[in-house]
């Protein structure tokens, strides 16, 4: 067979190649042609958009953008200078895309065909969770220190101070005797905060293994509608296919009862109130290693949805540190020490909220071995 014979097949095999390399692309990439209309889009587009490709194609890019959006000036730019563009925090959100669709943009001419443009989104939704994440650990890192130096320093004068007070008790009258009482239910709190602290300073290796995370939130479930969940309903949609998680049963445990929890509180006495335990499996969140080339898959998704009435928005980037709280007599150390614990576990935490809705989501890496307590995975979507 000639040389000019394969070429065709060549062509084809580099075509196919070059559109599995687009689509394995983990950031949504479109061409724009001259027209304006959108002549490829790969998987992660068609995502993005909500729309198939075949869809997208039929449609000048202007209909699947907001009104006015700065990408449009974009395009032109780069037509006019054939040259790329970069632009930072775009905002892209809209009732078809959704809310809070913040992306950089990457804006490039395709100098074989005059006009067109070849697009690449890159969402800084998760970016900024990540950072946030990042930010959260050097927090707790931060704390813990601060954790030890409380132990050590604060508590035996405290220890001092109340016995002080115990002694000045036994010779004071009824109204100074008041006084004591209230030095030493004070001192008492401190201790107890302090000691709440010291979770923060324990860096000991925990003991983990495979772990069916429905059965965690079983035990969450059952203990949460026993106690201060116990008017409100909780449903729970989860993938009975999901593979284990490798963690520590206890710490897990902890981390949902604090979620729960929190969820319980802010819904308070609403007679709608709900709170709704999800699994999923998500592929594609990846999590690089500190010092390292390695990056972690975190493909196991957690949830805790509730309709409360939601995060305060300037409190929301600052949820997970320590001593940030919205209640009254809260401490504020509840979130930093899930952030801990899940940090602690490879995994991160993050917290997405509008009115009447607030998720919690955990993603953590999933356990190459099967989980110690397995059971018969749950029917999807079952109700309290």
């Amino acid at each position: 067979m000639t040389e000019k014979a394969m070429a065709p097949e060549s062509a084809e095999a580099a075509n196919d190649l070059s559109m599995a390399v687009l689509n394995a692309i983990q950031n949504p990439v479109i061409l724009v042609d001259e027209n304006g209309h959108v002549a490829f889009a790969n998987w992660e587009a068609e995502s993005f958009f909500g729309a198939s490709a075949n869809h997208l194609a039929r449609h000048d890019i202007s209909a699947f953008i907001p009104f006015g959006s700065p990408l449009l000036t974009l395009i032109e730019q780069v037509r006019e200078r054939r040259a790329p563009v970069n632009e930072y925090r775009v905002d892209l959100s809209s009732p078809r895309l959704g809310a809070d669709k913040l992306v950089d943009l990457y804006v490039a001419p395709v100098l074989s065909q005059p006009g067109s443009v070849v697009i690449v989104f890159q969402e800084r939704s998760m970016a900024d969770k990540i950072d946030r994440q990042l930010t959260h650990r050097a927090a707790a890192r931060s704390v813990t220190g601060l954790a030890s130096m409380l132990a050590h320093e604060i508590k035996n004068p405290l220890s001092g101070i109340r016995g002080a007070a115990q002694l000045l008790e036994t010779s004071a009258n009824d109204e100074d005797r008041a006084l004591t009482r209230l030095i030493c239910d004070e001192t008492d709190r401190i201790v107890s905060l302090v000691d709440r602290m010291e979770v923060f300073s324990d860096e000991r290796p925990v003991d983990r293994v495979p772990l069916n995370i429905h059965s965690v939130l079983d035990h969450v479930k059952a203990v949460a509608k026993a106690g201060f969940a116990r008017n409100i309903k909780i449903s729970e949609n989860y993938d009975p296919s999901l593979p284990s998680v490798y963690a520590n049963r206890d710490q897990l445990v902890q981390v949902f009862l604090n979620l729960v929890k929190n969820a319980a509180e802010a819904i308070g006495d609403r007679p709608e109130g709900e709170i709704m335990l999800t699994t999923a499996y998500r592929p594609g969140i990846r999590l690089s290693v500190a010092g390292t080339r390695e990056k972690i898959s975190l493909p196991l998704e957690f949830c805790v949805h509730d309709n409360g009435p939601g995060v305060p928005s300037d409190l929301l980037p600052h949820l997970f540190d320590p001593f940030i709280t919205t209640k009254t007599n809260g401490s504020g150390l509840g979130l930093a020490l899930v952030a801990k614990i899940i940090g602690g576990h490879g995994g991160i935490v993050e917290c997405d909220s509008q009115h009447s809705r607030t998720t919690f989501r955990v993603l953590m890496p999933a356990s190459k071995g099967r989980a110690a307590d397995d059971v018969t995975p749950m029917t999807k979507g079952t109700n309290a």
